[in-house]
């Protein structure tokens, strides 16, 4: 795809974002379905997972603009945000609430509505989150994707230690604002630290304002590397996070392949943008006549280990053999 075409499809979803509301207006007028669609940051920076969503929504027979509407709320990683967006999506009255990789916004539309279908992607384990009753049968009207990324910590604690072996001081990241998340996020690697003799502390980043001193701080911490927590604000700009890990010398794991492309040390986990266009998928299968009630949470269980190699030499590390053998993919 050349430049000119990808400047092309960025500003059709930027018209699409900016013109939702007078479409999705005009859309329930002729009895077109309407799904409300719920982001975390800007379209700018979901473009790439904007495009997912609709490649699933196509694979259902949806096309926007032509036999479905969508309104688009963005959060631009205000949290408190979420629940005037959902409340207001449930006046308009649309017919499914997306709520993609934002789990308080999946919590605010729950809150919001008992009868709207909503659909998710969230990092949390979606039963103990209080979301579905199981994941099998969700029950209610609330189903969609988990990718378990607090599952991945501890994985993640344990390939940063093989490679940076000496080390015995990491840290993790996590956002407070995302209360679910955080707290799970909280106790549950710091106890697999424990298991591995290590030492882990707790940095909080609930803006990306706080980056900077966060990286600042494990300088002054002299932590041997960090595990970044899953949380859409982390995600939201992979690229900055992984250059400030490379200013400051500092050896990071997260759990999507297009951290260690722009520059991180690993990644370990599933497909961000696989699981985006499940999202889509399961919203066009509602727009059908599914029931979310009827519709098990989809699982991510493909797991990539990436490994930049190229990373590792410009921080001094030499990456164990053992550790190189079991990568997926090795970016030199």
């Amino acid at each position: 795809m050349t430049a000119k075409m990808k400047r092309r499809d960025f500003i059709t979803l930027l018209g699409s974002a900016t013109m939702a509301w007078p479409l999705a207006a005009r859309a329930q007028q002729a009895g077109m379905p309407v799904v409300g669609y719920i982001g975390g940051q800007s379209p700018d920076l979901w473009a790439g997972r904007l495009r997912a969503f609709h490649q699933g929504l196509s694979q259902t027979g949806y096309i926007e603009g032509r036999n479905v509407a969508i309104e688009y709320r963005w959060a631009d990683g205000q949290y408190d945000r979420l629940p005037a967006f959902a409340a207001e999506l449930v006046r308009r009255q649309v017919t499914v609430i997306a709520a993609p990789a934002v789990t308080p916004a999946v919590v605010a539309a729950k809150a919001a509505t008992t009868s709207i279908p909503i659909v998710f992607l969230t990092a949390a384990d979606p039963v103990n989150a209080g979301l579905v009753a199981s994941l099998n049968r969700p029950g209610g009207n609330v189903t969609g994707v988990t990718a378990l990324s607090v599952e991945l910590g501890p994985k993640h604690l344990q390939l940063l230690h093989e490679c940076v072996p000496t080390a015995n001081m990491f840290a993790l990241l996590i956002n407070p604002t995302s209360a679910i998340l955080a707290e799970t996020q909280s106790s549950g690697i710091p106890e697999a630290a424990r298991s591995l003799g290590l030492q882990i502390h707790v940095l909080h980043a609930a803006t990306k304002g706080d980056f900077d001193g966060v990286f600042a701080s494990l300088v002054q911490l002299r932590a041997g590397g960090l595990v970044i927590g899953g949380d859409a604000l982390f995600t939201s700009d992979m690229q900055q996070m992984a250059s400030l890990a490379l200013r400051y010398a500092v050896p990071a794991i997260y759990q999507f392949r297009e951290f260690a492309v722009a520059g991180g040390l690993m990644s370990y986990g599933g497909s961000l943008m696989d699981e985006h266009r499940l999202v889509g998928v399961y919203v066009g299968r509602i727009l059908k006549g599914e029931k979310a009630a009827d519709l098990p949470v989809e699982r991510t269980t493909k797991m990539e280990f990436v490994l930049n190699l190229k990373t590792a030499k410009a921080l001094g590390i030499t990456v164990p053999l053992p550790l190189l053998g079991r990568a997926d993919e090795v970016i030199e």
